[in-house]
């Protein structure tokens, strides 16, 4: 109601500006005939425009409740009951949502095969430092003191791998320097003792050892070593061992907490690592131990995109390449294949150097 008698105001007052017609002689008298005549109007049309809205505006508002009641769902519907079921129908009868539960949640944890942590036990917390950047830490692990080193290794991330693997020149063989042992990985027949080299020039070569142990002694090196050990003479030759990795748990070993050891594979790929802290496990810990090591810290690897589309993942790097505008370029494998062969799969030039990229 209303909202029609806004409009039919509305349309009154445009009617009531409109100019008066341009004849001068009906002035006085006539002007207020003509008053009286529109005031005599009025009802007549407020009645007639009122019942039109109105009528108009109810119509609206049914057909807006019958929209509404065709268009409500029956889960919508407070009186509709929860375990009340839908009409069969051509594949067969459908039941509640609320009935399709599931008994058990899936997790990663569950998929794995559930060893209890037997008692007594301790955990160590051992950091993996990146191979060039050698500040860089990369990873931190929490390690079960009954597991073997070969769990250590197989946790260890490492992008040399993946580019050695890539290459078709993967080496499954690899080492832990800890303590002036070596733990070396000889699980894969294919793996090569990476120590022996080591402790033969130890055995055969004594005096240029004994040279390479004063020079090592006399700089910065003995004073970090004398810190921790105390006084080191010059024929005090440390005594290398080598041992299989898979045959020692991490409760074997002798070690000091905060010292930096040694990761070595993929032939010369070296990692610092440091045994952080040592602790006894407690309730709060996961009981599973096959979980174990977890990995506590990753650092976030950086992808470079493809300098010419600016779109995908870069996965070639080209240095010394005279048609591009930074040295080095990263490619994808579309921008690399047109910017540097034709159509018959020939380079436009040799001059440039192509690596495989993973991540910074």
């Amino acid at each position: 109601m209303d909202m029609s008698l806004k409009e039919i105001f509305e349309g009154m007052e445009n009617n009531e500006n409109r100019p008066p017609p341009s004849d001068q002689s009906k002035v006085g008298g006539g002007e207020k005939r003509s008053r009286k005549k529109r005031k005599g109007t009025n009802n007549p049309i407020l009645e007639s425009g009122c019942i039109e809205k109105v009528e108009q505006v109810v119509r609206i508002k049914q057909k807006q409740e019958e929209d509404k009641e065709s268009a409500r769902l029956h889960s919508f519907n407070p009186a509709c009951k929860i375990n009340e079921t839908l009409k069969p129908g051509r594949n067969g009868r459908m039941r509640s949502l609320r009935s399709t539960n599931y008994t058990k949640k899936v997790s990663a944890a569950d998929l794995q095969q559930h060893i209890p942590v037997t008692f007594p036990e301790v955990l160590l917390s051992v950091e993996v430092y990146h191979n060039v950047r050698q500040c860089v830490k990369t990873q931190e692990l929490l390690v079960l003191g009954k597991q073997p080193l070969t769990d250590l290794r197989e946790k260890i991330h490492c992008s040399m791998d993946q580019v050695m693997q890539k290459a078709g020149q993967y080496d499954p063989s690899g080492y832990f320097l800890i303590e002036d042992v070596f733990y070396t990985d000889l699980r894969d027949p294919s793996a090569i003792n990476y120590a022996k080299p080591i402790l033969d020039w130890l055995r055969n070569s004594k005096e240029e050892v004994q040279k390479k142990w004063e020079y090592i002694i006399s700089g910065r090196l003995h004073q970090k070593h004398k810190a921790i050990m105390g006084e080191v003479s010059a024929s005090n030759l440390p005594r290398f061992a080598s041992i299989e990795m898979q045959k020692i748990r991490f409760c074997d070993l002798l070690f000091r907490l905060g010292a930096g050891y040694l990761y070595c594979h993929q032939g010369d790929c070296t990692h610092t690592l440091v045994i952080r802290d040592m602790r006894l496990f407690h309730t709060d810990d996961v009981h599973n131990r096959t979980v174990y090591p977890i990995v506590t810290f990753q650092l976030k690897m950086v992808f470079k995109k493809c300098s010419a589309c600016k779109i995908f993942r870069a996965t070639k790097v080209t240095a010394d390449d005279k048609w591009t505008p930074q040295n080095p370029c990263y490619f994808c494998d579309e921008c690399f294949s047109l910017l540097h062969f034709n159509d018959d799969g020939l380079p436009y030039y040799n001059s440039f150097l192509e690596y495989d990229y993973n991540h910074d």
